[in-house]
């Protein structure tokens, strides 16, 4: 029951966090800069930007909630290999720029107040939210139609939080080490990609084999570890779909019997980019 919910707190959760500690960085450097009253622009790119992510959640909605069979699976495929890059593609960016965002953005502020440019402050706020939106309705939209209450009450919690987190952090945002923050959520944004990686992987298989592809090898179970259904016909904890097997597959993207590719693509997902962004912090200290 609610297997939706940790998942997507978590991703809402993280998500949110990253847009919020932009906009409030935004918010407290037009204080500090006597231009409090520019604040409006700031929010109206903002709530633009959430109105934007909903409307694009409803029309991603629509659509998957019409394909069953095949068709859902290659969209399950589809969208999860698509958020594992853009996903990846944030993470990278992230470690290139974890130590100047706060300067950058306020360069970028600065450039727009000289030239009377305030929509550019609109649109910067609107990027950045919009850009977080668009993420977690990809990492979501799965996690919707398994457990749609559970998803729901999740991700209502995680914004929840997060406000809260923004209005405390709105008096401190200047002093924020947003370098540590990106250093650390990489990690936890590593985890989730690969995960992503593997499921997507997963559900294009499931797709190709029921339209005649063979994938030999790759596509036989590597291992099976799924304990048998208890007698009762509940799961046992470590089963995938079990209390904990089931938040281990939300967090780490956890299978008793994964296929030989799931597999590949997980591990190799790790090596690459886990060692990429090691060595990336590492060089930056």
């Amino acid at each position: 029951m609610f297997e939706g919910l940790l998942p997507s707190l978590l991703i809402s959760f993280r998500e949110s966090l990253e847009a919020a500690l932009i906009v409030v960085i935004m918010a407290a450097y037009l204080q500090k800069a006597g231009k409090a009253e520019l604040n409006r622009f700031l929010y109206l790119g903002t709530g633009t930007a959430i109105i934007a992510s909903i409307i694009l959640a409803g029309i991603v909605q629509l659509v998957y909630g019409g394909l069953t069979g095949i068709a859902a699976e290659m969209f399950e495929g589809v969208a999860s290999i698509m958020a594992t890059v853009v996903l990846t593609y944030m993470i990278f960016w992230m470690s290139g720029h974890a130590k100047r965002i706060k300067s950058e953005l306020q360069e970028r502020i600065d450039l727009a107040i000289t030239k009377g440019q305030l929509v550019g402050i609109a649109t910067l706020a609107f990027i950045a939210v919009f850009r977080e939106g668009l993420e977690t309705v990809l990492f979501l939209t799965a996690t919707f139609f398994l457990d749609p209450l559970g998803a729901t009450i999740g991700l209502l919690i995680g914004l929840v939080v997060v406000i809260v987190l923004a209005m405390i952090l709105m008096k401190g945002a200047y002093r924020l080490d947003i370098g540590k923050f990106f250093k650390y959520t990489s990690i936890v944004l590593i985890v989730f990609a690969a995960g992503l990686a593997g499921y997507g992987v997963h559900e294009l298989i499931e797709a190709g084999e029921g339209v005649g592809v063979e994938f030999g090898l790759l596509g036989q179970e590597a291992f099976n570890i799924n304990p048998s259904r208890n007698p009762d016909g509940t799961y046992p904890l470590l089963h995938e779909n079990g209390a904990v097997g089931s938040i281990m597959k939300a967090l780490v993207g956890f299978d008793g019997n994964p296929e030989w590719l799931r597999v590949l693509v997980y591990v190799g997902y790790w090596c690459v980019v886990g060692t990429y962004i090691l060595r990336t912090y590492k060089m930056s200290k």
